[in-house]
């Protein structure tokens, strides 16, 4: 079982002057549900090499037992450092596709062309594709065989807008993921309080709300793979 995690290489949070990138948990807590099935696991960027952390996520609030085990584990710490690039990853070689998220992917991933090849490549090979919190914007561009948007009629989620304005970024972000699910004509679930674990899955397409979804979304694709 071969799985390809995808993170962004963008670290600024568009004009506001901080910095940005994934965030830790939604890398941390897959990695280890994938690496615990005793999955052979693929890290790539757009850019290579070490991808931006989000320091937010590691201050002490969003610390949990996952990003705690990665912090202590000096073999994925240099995994990490050392992501493929984007545009030398074959769909061929894995069995399926995982994008975390963090507030990097709206700007590098939305419309990266190697991003859609992957996905597009995935579900055409009947490979499952998942992606948390932020992570599913990199569906937005994605297309099925007869041009509609991906996720058009499907059920999908991702962080929502009342997410978005707790965390005070709505006016930072390129576009409110929400919404923008919700444009391409995808049919929008959520959990029914912000921040609550909430992921679901439409046939090959598996999607988490936010960062505490992290882990259930990974173990959701898992199904997805074994079925």
């Amino acid at each position: 079982m071969k799985i390809l995690m995808v993170l962004t290489s963008h670290n600024r949070l568009g004009d506001t002057g901080h910095p940005t990138g994934f965030w830790l948990e939604e890398f941390a807590a897959p990695y280890y549900v994938f690496k615990d099935a005793g999955a052979e696991i693929t890290l790539a960027s757009p850019a290579g090499g070490q991808p931006p952390v989000d320091p937010n996520s590691q201050a002490e609030e969003a610390l949990t037992e996952e990003t705690r085990r990665f912090e202590a584990d000096d073999a994925a710490k240099r995994q990490l450092a050392d992501t493929r690039p984007l545009a030398e990853v074959e769909v061929g070689d894995f069995d399926a596709l995982f994008f975390p998220g963090g507030h990097g992917p709206l700007w590098d991933l939305t419309e990266n062309a190697d991003v859609k090849r992957l996905i597009e490549g995935f579900l055409a090979a009947n490979r499952p594709v998942g992606a948390v919190c932020h992570g599913p914007t990199v569906l937005l561009q994605a297309r099925t065989p007869e041009g509609e948007p991906l996720v058009k009629g499907r059920r999908v989620t991702g962080f929502a807008n009342s997410e978005e304005e707790a965390v005070g970024l709505v006016e930072a972000v390129p576009h409110l993921l929400e919404d923008a699910l919700k444009g391409q004509g995808g049919d929008y679930q959520r959990s029914t309080e912000d921040f609550a674990p909430f992921q679901v899955r439409d046939g090959l397409l598996v999607t988490g709300q936010n960062p505490a979804s992290s882990a259930p979304t990974a173990r959701l694709l898992l199904e997805a793979l074994a079925s």
